[in-house]
């Protein structure tokens, strides 16, 4: 069963929130955001598939992939950590890459909150996205970030669905 996932949007404000729960520990909510091996089995929305060239899980530490494609086509993309509670939250600096793994100008970057929440039903996950600009936002949006993140998030419940539950 697919979770129901919050997605709103405030343009003034450029800002995303998002929230959903899983019907699992949070300990492994937050494996699935920490651990190559698992972020490359959710992270990009199907046909396309994640695929970690780098991840230090660490402050200052760099995550490195790709986004391929059913055509094999690539985008390369990252995100620098800035501060890791562990298991409770991240927060990252997320923007598109070069073939070096190093940020473009091209598209802009973007700062996630991740929150992981222990609740009855399993673990709250609450994503809080600031956007440099109301226009930033909009370019992001309209490459369909929006359809493509809540895929992703859906494959990642099919995946946690029965694992461990609380």
């Amino acid at each position: 069963m697919k979770p129901d996932i919050v997605f709103n949007k405030d343009l003034d404000a450029a800002t995303v929130f998002v929230m959903v729960i899983y019907q699992n520990k949070p300990a492994l909510v937050w494996d699935y955001f920490t651990k190559p091996e698992l972020l490359d089995q959710w992270w990009a929305p199907k046909p396309w598939r994640c695929e970690t060239s780098n991840l230090d899980f660490r402050e200052g530490g760099k995550w490195n992939y790709a986004m391929i494609g059913p055509n094999n086509e690539r985008h390369r993309a990252g995100v620098i950590y800035e501060e890791i509670n562990a298991p409770r939250s991240i927060s990252w600096i997320d923007f598109f890459a070069d073939e070096n793994g190093n940020p473009t100008s091209e598209i802009p970057s973007v700062n996630w909150l991740i929150g992981f929440t222990g609740v009855e039903e399993g673990t709250k996950l609450t994503i809080n996205i600031h956007f440099n600009s109301e226009n930033d936002m909009k370019t992001i949006l309209e490459m369909g970030f929006e359809e493509g993140f809540k895929m992703a998030l859906n494959q990642l419940a099919e995946i946690i669905n029965g694992k461990n539950r609380p």
